[in-house]
């Protein structure tokens, strides 16, 4: 019988490094504090329109707390993505056949 060889396991999926995770948060956070900005020159700019202006004055009032919940939302294991490990097998130990070093 021919001898099968031993799939991998899979620990773990890994998510991003903890500064890209940072990286990734604090350039949300900024393009929203732009767009707040961008809402808040807006309102100035169309007060002529009060319906325009109160949604943008809203905006700009909303767009800080928004933008503070998704900068502190760091990334997530997903617990369904990790695979279980056979307990009985091996994790570190060679196919056998490879001579120890």
């Amino acid at each position: 019988m021919p001898r099968r060889e031993p799939e991998a396991v899979r620990i773990t999926t890994a998510g991003r490094s903890h500064s890209d995770d940072l990286g990734h948060r604090e350039r949300r956070y900024v393009i929203s504090m732009g767009i707040r900005t961008a809402c808040f020159v807006l309102a100035v700019v169309f007060r002529g329109v009060p319906v325009l202006m109160w949604v943008l004055i809203i905006a700009s009032f909303v767009l800080p707390y928004v933008a503070v919940v998704m900068a502190n939302a760091g990334g997530s294991t997903d617990p369904e993505s990790l695979e279980t490990v056979d307990p009985g097998r091996p994790s570190l130990e060679g196919r056998g056949d490879e001579p120890a070093a």
